[in-house]
């Protein structure tokens, strides 16, 4: 059998439980590389909420749109009245999926089990965003917050997938949301499929139905959309990109706030050396990685955290010097012996783990190999799933981990990094410690000057970039492909926003 045959197989089996033989009349196909392993999966739990928002399910108090500005979505508006009090006042006419109203009530009643561990519903990480001290009504129409501190973020974060507003979940309606479309059910690791809400506030959807399949390979998910099988692929393969539009299918590709970075294990083995860390960044050729692995088309070197363009990015360029490179590997107390560079009387090497669900990792990780071994360091790959690779670096069994986030979801460039460097971050996997950097992370939400909160930032991204903290690579534009006659989407620079009432096929 070829390799273009068992791919083909692959992609046939990945939907043979998840799509019809023929699709349903208004029904829209949508691949994707994962599918939540919850058959209801809570949208406040994990990353549900991400699912649930790009399908139009479920809708939050504040959006993002596609210029990364925060504007009232179930709000009609928010005012602070002191240093930690917030206040939401709702639209107008708001009802879940059910029919019954949206009031500030079951606002309240849907946000409360975020902060509870023994709720299905529990999310630490959105939990710590909101800092909430207490959440109150002033009528049918008026939510109250308060937070434990000042936090500038705080409307910002009410943008965030997991806060979503639902309703009491019941047999018919387990996820009661507000948005174009009503859950239906979600075949763990398979499908989530969502039905057109005919009462839609803004209009009637463009589709009967939407069915979202999981394929984790992005060349099964690829072959799937040529053979038919689905009318969409989110993060099509870079690299088909152009060919697959000669095909008269659609590409949209636009910038994102998905940064591609490593993770370095800063408590254990040699990239707890903040000199071996910044030895390695500067013998990345990522312009070189753009080229080959995006195909030119999929992304921009990174120099530092945020994108170009969008935003709080500091003004920080990507560094690509071998020679340099090599100048701190020696000023680290590594020797060069017979063209590879020792380190403690043995070869210095680097433990990377990636996983394979997005299309340009393991090609990423593979250069990033090949441009260490250039200058004389030996590299070693292993790609997993993504919370195996996690483990292995936070086990101190990897030196480093490359990974790719989306870096402002909220549009606020706090909450990511606190997650990812601050010393108590939920997703800090290497143990990077700074008590400065620390220290910023804390006034960055405490700061409501705009100006200030810039010069917090980008101090912050000083230290990342001084320090090593974190290796930036490449900021990506996702590629999407659609079959023609696609209308009403367009690549959200979050990615987390896909389907809305307005978006249809047309012949």
């Amino acid at each position: 059998m070829s390799l273009m045959t068992r791919l083909a197989a692959v992609a046939i089996c990945s939907l043979s439980t998840a799509l019809p033989s023929v699709a349903q009349e208004g029904t829209f196909n949508i691949a994707v590389g994962f599918i939540s392993s919850d058959p209801v999966p809570d949208p406040r739990a994990g990353y549900n909420g991400w699912m649930s928002n790009q399908t139009g399910v479920t809708e939050t108090l504040m959006g993002i749109d596609y210029e990364l500005d925060l504007y009232p979505r179930l709000a009609a508006g928010i005012a602070q009245s002191s240093p930690t009090t917030w206040r939401v006042t709702l639209r107008e006419g708001l009802t879940f999926h059910d029919g019954t109203p949206v009031t500030a009530r079951s606002v309240v009643d849907a946000i409360t089990p975020i902060s509870v561990e023994s709720h299905t519903g529990y999310n630490a990480r959105i939990a710590n965003l909101l800092d909430l001290a207490s959440m109150s009504t002033d009528g049918d129409k008026v939510v109250v917050f308060e937070t434990n501190s000042p936090n500038a973020a705080f409307p910002w974060t009410l943008s965030e997938p997991g806060i979503a507003i639902l309703g009491a979940a019941s047999e018919d309606y387990p996820i009661n949301g507000t948005g174009p479309y009503v859950f239906q059910e979600a075949i763990p690791d398979q499908l989530y499929r969502v039905a057109a809400n005919s009462d839609y506030r803004l209009g009637v959807p463009g589709f009967e139905e939407v069915r979202v399949v999981g394929i984790p390979d992005p060349g099964a998910s690829a072959l799937a959309f040529e053979a038919g099988e689905v009318d969409m692929v989110i993060n099509y393969p870079e690299t088909d990109f152009a060919r697959i539009q000669e095909t008269g299918a659609l590409g949209f590709a636009a910038p994102t706030a998905r940064l591609y970075f490593y993770t370095v294990n800063a408590a254990s083995g040699p990239m707890a050396n903040p000199l071996i860390r910044r030895a390695v960044s500067a013998a990345i050729d990522r312009d070189g990685i753009v080229q080959a692995a995006l195909s030119g088309v999929g992304g921009v070197p990174a120099g530092t955290v945020y994108p170009a363009g969008m935003g709080w990015a500091a003004d920080i360029d990507p560094v690509y010097d071998p020679a340099l490179a090599e100048d701190l590997l020696d000023e680290a107390g590594a020797v060069k012996e017979g063209g590879t560079w020792m380190l403690d009387g043995a070869p210095l090497e680097i433990d990377i783990v990636t996983y394979s669900s997005r299309a340009a990792l393991p090609p990423t990780a593979e250069l990033t190999q090949a441009f260490l071994q250039a200058i004389g360091v030996k590299a070693t790959i292993s790609v997993g799933e993504y919370g195996a690779s996690s483990d292995a670096i936070a086990a101190g069994n990897a030196d480093m981990f490359l990974q790719a986030w989306v870096t402002t979801p909220q549009g606020d460039p706090g909450a990511v990094l606190e997650e990812l460097l601050k010393s108590t971050g939920g997703s800090n996997a290497g143990g990077y410690e700074n008590a400065e950097l620390d220290q910023l992370l804390a006034d960055g939400r405490t700061t409501f000057d705009q100006e200030g909160r810039e010069a917090i930032y980008d101090r912050v991204q000083e230290i990342i970039a001084s320090d090593a903290a974190m290796i930036p690579v490449f900021h990506v534009s996702q590629t999407n492909v659609a079959r023609a006659g696609l209308t009403g989407y367009a690549v959200h620079p979050t990615e987390t926003y896909w389907i809305t009432h307005e978006t249809k096929m047309t012949e």
